[in-house]
């Protein structure tokens, strides 16, 4: 599902709601604009049958691949509906895919990195962060989770707490910093470029969460995506990333990855989930959230992400694949 968050003081263990920022109300962050019907292939007891079902559904099955094969021609057909300009597609270049997963998977490591800070700082002192502003960045390979906020002037960012990633992502040493520390560099263009997004995007009618990555020539990537609210529910949509300046106070550009929110209940019925799927009609390539929305799963699940000109199969690594080609011509 972070930059901009409250720590709030008695966060739910099952589910990840802790990880929320600070507004959790007010009108919806952007409208429904397509409810595309989906088509999943499931096997329930040795037969296969079409489920008429929404746009997120998944599939069980031992036989994933002789699935994937009958899903590919029922979304293919789904896709059609949604281009409706006549042209020739060009595929996307690895490196383009592999630039994708790479964003994707820091996306996952920040998510995990402010989800796991986050509880140790609530272990240490969580009055002290109430309402202060989390921020992570990635060093020597290892990730660093400071709490704090910005100063009257702005051109401050003072830091409460810090907390160091020891052998794994779930481990967190947090020590509170001298009331003198005061950032100038990446925390403070950071928590700008917060501002920037949060001051867009304007109020929600749920809790989101906001993580920053560094950008091509210094600049900043800002993401806000839905938390997870559910345990076992992990939201896809309803998501944007911000371009920003290097010093935070200048936003470039604005790319809406999705607009709708799907939230799927887990199927009773099925033991083992192996893959699902969406349509994506705002852009021909698979975006950041749809490789973060496979990894931050637990274990991993596959995805098939269907744009008007080919369907992508997000692995349970990230990696991302051209399953289908579908070119049109005049």
């Amino acid at each position: 599902m972070r930059g901009h968050r409250e720590v709030p003081k008695n966060p739910p263990v099952a589910a990840r709601t802790f990880r929320l920022l600070h507004y959790k109300q007010g009108a919806p962050v952007s409208p429904l604009e397509y409810a595309l019907a989906g088509i999943c292939i499931k096997e329930t007891r040795g037969t296969v049958r079409p489920f008429i079902g929404g746009s997120h559904p998944q599939i069980a099955s031992k036989e994933t691949l002789r699935l994937l094969g009958i899903l590919s021609v029922a979304l293919l057909f789904v896709a059609s509906v949604v281009s409706t300009k006549a042209q020739e597609a060009i595929p996307p270049t690895s490196e383009e895919l592999g630039a994708i997963t790479e964003r994707g998977r820091l996306l996952n490591e920040y998510d995990q990195a402010a989800w796991h800070a986050s509880d140790a700082v609530q272990m240490a002192n969580p009055k002290n962060v109430e309402g202060q502003r989390y921020i992570a960045r990635k060093e020597s390979g290892k990730w660093i989770v400071v709490f704090g906020k910005l100063n009257e002037d702005r051109n401050q960012f003072e830091v409460s707490y810090e907390a160091d990633e020891q052998a794994t992502l779930k481990q967190f040493v947090v020590r509170q910093e001298p009331a003198e520390r005061q950032d100038e560099g990446f925390f403070l263009h950071a928590a700008r470029a917060i501002e920037l997004a949060m001051k867009d995007i304007g109020t929600a009618n749920r809790p989101y969460n906001v993580a920053v990555l560094a950008a091509p020539a210094e600049q900043l990537y800002v993401y806000l995506y839905p938390a997870q609210t559910k345990a076992r529910v992990y939201p896809l949509g309803g998501d944007v990333r911000y371009l920003v300046g290097p010093d935070g106070t200048k936003m470039l550009e604005k790319r809406q990855m999705h607009k709708s929110i799907i939230e799927n209940e887990p199927a009773k019925k099925i033991k083992k989930v192996v893959a699902g799927y969406h349509t994506h009609v705002l852009s021909d390539l698979p975006e950041d959230t749809d490789v973060f929305h496979v990894l931050t799963q637990d274990p991993p699940v596959p995805e098939m992400v269907i744009t008007a000109n080919f369907m992508y199969q997000v692995k349970a690594d990230g990696t991302i694949q051209i399953e289908e080609n579908r070119k049109r011509k005049k």
